[in-house]
């Protein structure tokens, strides 16, 4: 009787498995083996070695320069308070152009690379604007069925442009939720194919109608700025910013089975590194002498649109409703490149925050914090 149950078991077990397989879902498997396998809950900051990645190579590195009062201000106790709660692996804090303020916890330190998440999206609208102004792509709003001609035959995909992608209002039928394994942002974080994940997606209504903050967006725009450029965005992004930046560290991209770079997350660097992208946009695309972005792009896309309700341009989140304005890159759990124009200061904060408030109007409440306390403490 025993053996009668193992047995049927056994068969209910294989024809599960084949089912999820059949459905599209056999990367539910990866997903598994890469997280509740590894001891964690979900995507981590510190994944990035179970994946496959592109490298991101620097060439002459430079250290940050260390101001005068350099880690000579201990944070006050709310700051510390509120880093800690939200499990803070970095806090850095540079100001006219040095380091004011380095700090890590749970054993990361300046070297530590973690997951950028979806503070790519950002760097993939930079390689937008460099391929841009390198002419590899002729206009902002050419259309996304120019590179992939089978979004000819979608509802409503023929009309799809670049800016739609890079502005969130793509009309793509995406569901932006990291917990529900069953919707897209699992399969193409843990998927084989990151094409299969997105071509796949339907539109629900016009392109440029409404704004909705997507990955799928920013996968797709992705796919056209590699097919533009001729090479793998991870050596385009080391070539037009990593170098000319002199980052600290080589970095590493992670990719599909195919080499198709995760433009929507997954840059995986260190702090200071990171530091240096906010740093450009607060010197308006210059490294020293030599203009690395255009500053007109630069201006789209941290000029929010109408559409967003004034907090989301071409990549950036954007507050202009807070005395002091700010906007930034924006990652996953936490990850923020914060610039800080009217105080000449960049914010680098990094860490597994899993239950991010997100009360402003779809933007963290932790970045508004950090940017008041901060300002008023370094000002």
């Amino acid at each position: 009787m025993g053996l009668i149950i193992l047995q049927g078991f056994l068969i209910l077990l294989i024809v599960s498995v084949i089912l999820i397989y059949i459905l599209g879902y056999g990367y539910l498997f990866n997903g598994i083996s890469k997280t509740y396998l590894k001891g964690k809950l979900s995507a981590n900051i510190d994944d990035g070695k179970f994946f496959t990645s592109n490298l991101i190579s620097t060439g002459s590195p430079k250290l940050w320069e260390e101001a005068a009062e350099y880690n000579k201000t201990d944070l006050p106790k709310n700051i510390v308070d509120d880093l800690i709660h939200s499990n803070t692996a970095s806090f850095l804090v540079i100001k006219n152009g040095k380091l004011v303020h380095e700090q890590y916890w749970n054993g990361y330190n300046q070297l530590s690379k973690t997951n950028s998440f979806s503070m790519a999206k950002a760097v993939t609208v930079m390689l937008l604007g460099k391929a841009l102004e390198e002419g590899k792509i002729k206009n902002i709003d050419e259309k996304f069925s120019d590179y992939f001609d089978e979004f000819k035959q979608k509802e409503f995909g023929k009309d799809l442009t670049l800016r739609n992608l890079a502005q969130m209002e793509s009309g793509l039928n995406w569901n932006e939720d990291y917990k529900n394994p069953f919707l897209p942002n699992a399969k193409a974080y843990y998927g084989r194919s990151l094409k299969t994940a997105t071509f796949s997606r339907k539109f629900k209504h016009s392109p440029g109608e409404q704004f909705e903050y997507q990955s799928g967006s920013t996968q797709l725009l992705g796919f056209a700025v590699k097919r533009a450029v001729g090479q793998s965005l991870a050596s385009y992004l080391s070539e037009k910013f990593w170098i000319p930046l002199r980052m600290e560290q080589n970095a590493e991209w992670s990719t599909d089975e195919s080499g198709m770079e995760k433009t929507y997350c997954c840059i995986h660097s260190n702090s200071r590194d990171f530091a240096k992208l906010g740093q450009l946009f607060l010197d308006n695309g210059k490294v020293g002498d030599q203009q690395i972005l255009n500053l007109d792009f630069i201006n789209q896309m941290r000029t929010p649109t109408e559409k967003s309700k004034e907090i989301y341009g071409m990549g950036f989140w954007i507050n202009n409703d807070n005395p002091i304005k700010h906007y930034y890159f924006l990652g996953l759990q936490g990850q923020y490149i914060i610039m800080i124009p009217e105080h000449n200061m960049v914010i680098v904060r990094t860490g597994s925050y899993n239950n991010l408030p997100k009360t402003d109007r779809g933007r963290p409440d932790q970045v508004k914090f950090l940017v008041n306390e901060t300002v008023k403490l370094f000002q």
